[in-house]
């Protein structure tokens, strides 16, 4: 991945997704909100979605870095339903201590 890479990521709130606009297409990822069984409050990512025309250029790694850099940023755990950005995070160990999927305590 470049890192020349820099996007600007939105919270669409009304759709509950990450969005990456590109060359005018759509890269995304659902998620919803979770309380973990120790009262801490969390984020499910549910699906990554990048279009086919933005396909071998990083964008799916840019994005999953940074909706996983922003909930660390909020204090957010995080539990990686959508199989991409389990995998990332199984890449890169410096997000499974936030990961309840992965070390931290779901």
């Amino acid at each position: 991945m470049s890192n020349e890479l820099s996007h600007e990521l939105i919270d669409n709130t009304a759709q509950k997704r990450f969005e990456i606009h590109i060359d005018g297409y759509l890269a995304f990822e659902d998620y919803e909100f979770f309380t973990t069984s120790q009262g801490e409050k969390g984020i499910a990512y549910l699906h990554t979605e990048v279009a086919k025309e933005l396909s071998g250029r990083g964008i799916a790694g840019y994005l999953v870095q940074s909706i996983l850099d922003d909930a660390a940023a909020k204090h957010l755990r995080v539990k990686p339903i959508c199989p991409y950005v389990s995998a990332y995070i199984d890449k890169h160990p410096q997000y499974q201590d936030n990961s309840v999927f992965h070390n931290a305590t779901p």
